[in-house]
Formats: C-alpha cells, structure tokens, sequence
C-alpha cells in the first residue's frame, strides 16, 4: 500500500480456563517491544468485557508483515486463550468494521438490561438438633404437608393429628426420626 499509516489490530477473546487479561500480561511487553522495533509509529492496548486488543500502526503494509512474521508474535498468537475461535487480526481499529477509531460499548437494549432479582434464601430445618417444641414453632409458617414416622423409629415419635398436619407436641421421641411423606 505505501505512502499512508495503517492501523491493524489482534483481538483476543476470553477462553473458558484463561482470561484474554491474563494472555496480554504474559505477551503485552514483547508484543508491543516487537512492533517498535519493526517500525510501529502508534500502538494501544484497550481491555474490554469479550477480552484485548493490541491495535498498532504501521507505515506500510511490508513493516506490518514483517511484524507479523516475528517468532516471538507468532508464539503470542499461538497461545491466545480460546485458539479456535478467540483471534482476530484485521486491518483498521476496535472492531471487525476497519473503522479507523476504536469502537465504543453501547448500552443493552431489551432484557439484558434488567436487573436480575436476588435469589431468595431457601428455609432449612435442621430436625437432627432441635426439639420438638421448637420444630412445632418453625414449622408454623411452612405451608402444610405430611410428615410420618420413619419405619423403625423410636415409639412415641411424631404422630399425624386427625387434620392430617402433624402434631409435634406429643411427641416425645427424638426429633431425628421424622422423615417426610413421599
């Protein structure tokens, strides 16, 4: 091409065991040592939430090759994160377009901007270290359901009232026999 700068950029995705950050802390002084030396006139490193790109200037197109066809820049790229589909190298800046800016984020449209609601803390009754008395005041608020004495239990342990609710009170056995209905 000769005459007018290019920018070419090497983007690089995060991969499911390694993140796109942790690749450029390993490659960025070499990479960016290496197009300097091969005649680079700008460069930048721009982090954003799919990974890195390494977007650098060249002259000419021949200085970018030779760049390219570093040992150690090959090694870089050999070793991005996701080597299937986490590398791109392109000519222009900050996205697949060759724009000549970086790219900029734009806000979620639709339901990926709604915030999630919190997951609700899920009630756990701990029968193995209670008494009775204080599983009838726990189970107060939980909606009815079926509670039987486990086969083999301890005689006297907890009954099923005539409403089909079980009757914690009169149960003197211990509180670890209680399994519930199936």
């Amino acid at each position: 091409m000769g005459g007018m700068a290019e920018w070419w950029s090497i983007e690089v995705f995060h991969g499911e065991i390694q993140a796109a950050s942790r690749w450029k802390d390993s490659y960025a002084s070499a990479l960016t040592e290496s197009a300097v030396t091969t005649g680079a006139v700008d460069w930048a490193w721009i982090e954003h939430r799919h990974g890195v790109v390494f977007e650098v200037c060249f002259p000419d197109d021949a200085q970018w090759e030779a760049f390219r066809a570093l040992p150690v820049v090959r090694a870089a790229l050999d070793a991005v994160p996701d080597p299937v589909n986490g590398l791109l190298v392109y000519r222009g800046r900050g996205g697949g377009s060759g724009a000549r800016s970086p790219r900029r984020p734009r806000p979620t449209a639709g339901a990926g901007a709604v915030e999630l609601p919190e997951p609700s803390s899920e009630r756990v009754l701990d029968l193995t270290a209670v008494t009775a008395a204080e599983v009838s005041r726990d189970l107060a608020g939980v909606a009815p359901g079926r509670v039987r004495e486990r086969p083999g239990a301890v005689p006297g342990g907890v009954r099923e009232s005539a409403a089909g609710s079980p009757d914690l009170t009169a149960a003197p056995g211990p509180a670890r026999d209680l399994c519930p209905a199936v």
